[in-house]
């Protein structure tokens, strides 16, 4: 059955044992009435250490602070304050740097547990070799040479100095490689369980980075972004690896339907962290996650509005908002373009989930006639064709205060340096009429419903919340990716006609024309004449394409070199190079290790910390 695996961590790890931290790793103590030893129990049955481990991996699968902000694609509006991330004035004391950090490690000392009690080459063996190093990627990607640990620590041993990248990469490799070559777990898993195809998926993604990190090198400032590459061993082995995790599945299934909530498990995920509301032990108002809340506008308080609760933080920034062309059926995918109102029930608060924002997932057959509140269309519309819309739609764009929720109806096309408005507003004599107006976009995001919210991570069955009421499964990695990694590593390994075609297959499923070569790429966003569209530009924006809104950004660009190149041509918050800098004088493409492990781990001195910091 779905969802198999994190369901029942907190009985199972608690009914003989506690875990408890120490020098920010997890060591097992006994807390049994028969004084029964770690050793005895785990030796027994290290599965429930396997599902500590898996569930670790929710303290991280989701943070806009870390994989979102500080890149191109996403802005704070209505006031929501910039944060250190999106400035790079954070430091080594920074909470949220250190969560992930010691989180990681979690993951990784459960899984040498695994290893430990269960064996390397045993069915839980290989699972948590593969969790190991999906924990060392992430950190390597975040803070580059780190500790390479592969034994299980349950001492006070504290003396683990920071590994060369260079061998932290090559051990990954040799491990996942030995698990891929020797593994009995099975081919594909859409369960949450790690697989064969998991572990070629992973591997792609370690050589690809191992190609930029050891093989290229900057050929000119990091505001240009360009890069000479010295081999190409790495970013062929990372083509290979992506096509055997691609394993022949074309992409058949349509954008809308890979990311519904009603089917998760599908046949392009290869990994994912599960959640699973039904049977939670704990307030299932607030046990999952808040993905369906970050990526838009505010657009009213949601127990009032029948509209789900959005932040107003990591909304589409002025690229995003160009970034989809016309024809680009991933759009409609990503964002919610129509939301319809909702009715007051009998204590005057809104319908839910039938009626409102979740109308569209749980009342699919009434979509036509139901009262639509917002609307939200993308730049290329003329103003022409929504007022069209709107004329076909006007039974179904009502105000009315005494019945709707959202009395005042808003259409809006969202375009560069304005947005035209539309408002359908019921007055005090309750006659309602439209009005039309362009509002700068400046004046525009500091508005209630500014804007479009992504949907893509909806959950068709939260309940009237706008908590961490999220259970839909975090996927970490799926088939689209490992094309657009496969396009990647071929375009650096020099064979651009089979980049050209993996990106081209990712553009057909979206509805797009076929580009007959790199430079035939023109995109819609503008740029400042200090910033030419580059080969690897079309990478890039078809990952924002594909993976809008699901965490790699960040790490995208600081892979690829361009992290200072793209925070300085379209970032809001970022005017220059040197607002990237630290005291040092040196660029923050990495984060900082945190202070509390330099100060605990008798490895790492102040003279290891990362440049810029």
């Amino acid at each position: 059955m779905k969802k198999n695996i994190y369901l029942s961590v907190i009985a199972a790890l608690f009914a003989g044992f506690t875990l408890t931290a120490c020098s920010d790793f997890l060591e097992a103590e006994n807390k049994s009435a028969g004084g029964q030893t770690a050793e005895d129990f785990f030796s027994k049955d290290a599965s429930t250490l396997l599902t500590a481990a898996y569930s670790s991996m929710k303290s991280y699968g989701f943070n806009t602070d870390l994989f979102s902000r500080g890149t191109d694609l996403y802005i704070h509006t209505r006031g929501k304050t910039v944060s250190d991330f999106d400035t790079y004035t954070f430091n080594a004391d920074n909470g949220t740097i250190t969560s992930l950090y010691s989180n990681l490690y979690k993951t990784i000392n459960l899984s040498n547990g695994v290893i430990y009690y269960a064996g390397a080459d045993s069915q839980l063996g290989q699972e948590a070799r593969f969790l190991r190093n999906y924990g060392y990627y992430i950190l390597t990607q975040h803070f580059g040479s780190v500790p390479y640990i592969t034994e299980y620590i349950n001492s006070a041993e504290t003396n683990y100095p920071r590994t060369p990248l260079n061998e932290v990469y090559a051990s990954m490799i040799e491990d996942l490689t030995s698990l891929y070559n020797s593994s009995t777990l099975d081919t594909q898993r859409h369960d949450g369980h790690a697989s064969k195809q998991s572990i070629a998926a992973l591997l792609a993604k370690v050589y690809l980075a191992a190609g930029w990190d050891l093989d290229t090198s900057l050929s000119g400032s990091a505001t240009d972004g360009s890069y000479s590459v010295n081999s190409t061993s790495n970013f062929s082995q990372a083509a290979s690896w992506a096509e055997k995790a691609i394993n022949g599945i074309s992409l058949t299934m349509s954008f809308e339907d890979k990311w519904s909530p009603f089917n998760e498990g599908n046949a392009e995920e290869i990994f994912s962290i599960q959640y699973e509301r039904n049977g939670y032990p704990g307030d299932i108002m607030d046990g999952g996650h808040s993905m369906h809340g970050t990526f838009g506008g505010y657009y009213g308080a949601y127990d009032a509005s029948g509209i789900k609760g959005v932040s107003s933080d990591d909304c589409q920034s002025q690229k995003s908002m160009y970034l989809f062309e016309k024809g680009d059926n991933r759009y409609d995918a990503t964002y919610m373009m129509f939301m319809y109102n909702s009715s007051f029930d009998g204590s005057g608060k809104p319908t839910w989930g039938t009626e409102g924002y979740y109308a569209y997932y749980n009342s699919r057959d009434k979509l036509s006639t139901m009262p639509i509140c917002k609307a939200y269309f993308p730049h290329y519309y003329t103003e022409k064709e929504v007022q069209a819309w709107i004329d076909s739609h006007e039974s179904q764009l009502i105000a009315d205060k005494d019945k709707y929720a959202n009395a005042d109806v808003r259409v809006s096309l969202l375009t560069l340096p304005q947005v035209t408005l539309w408002v359908y507003v019921q007055d005090a004599n309750g006659v309602a009429k439209w009005t039309k107006s362009k509002v700068a976009i400046t004046d525009y995001n500091v508005q209630t419903s500014n804007g479009a919210c992504v949907k893509k991570f909806d959950d068709a069955a939260a309940d009237f919340t706008n908590k961490a009421n999220n259970y839909r499964d975090i996927v970490l990695l799926h088939v689209s990716d490992m094309y657009l990694i496969a396009a990647e590593a071929y375009l650096m390994a020099g064979q651009t006609a089979q980049a050209l075609d993996k990106i081209n297959a990712v553009r057909s499923r979206a509805g797009l024309s076929a580009l007959a070569s790199f430079s035939a790429y023109k995109p819609e966003y503008t740029t400042t004449g200090n910033f030419t569209i580059k080969d690897i530009d079309l990478v890039l924006d078809e990952r924002a394409r594909e993976l809008y809104g699901e965490g790699h950004r960040w790490m995208d660009l600081r892979r690829t070199k361009q992290l200072v190149r793209y925070n300085v041509e379209f970032s809001e918050y970022i005017s220059d190079e040197n607002a990237m800098k630290g005291n040092d004088g040196n660029i923050r493409w990495y984060r900082p290790i945190p202070t509390n492990e330099i100060s605990a781990n008798t490895g790492i001195s102040v003279a290891d910390q990362n440049p810029g910091y």
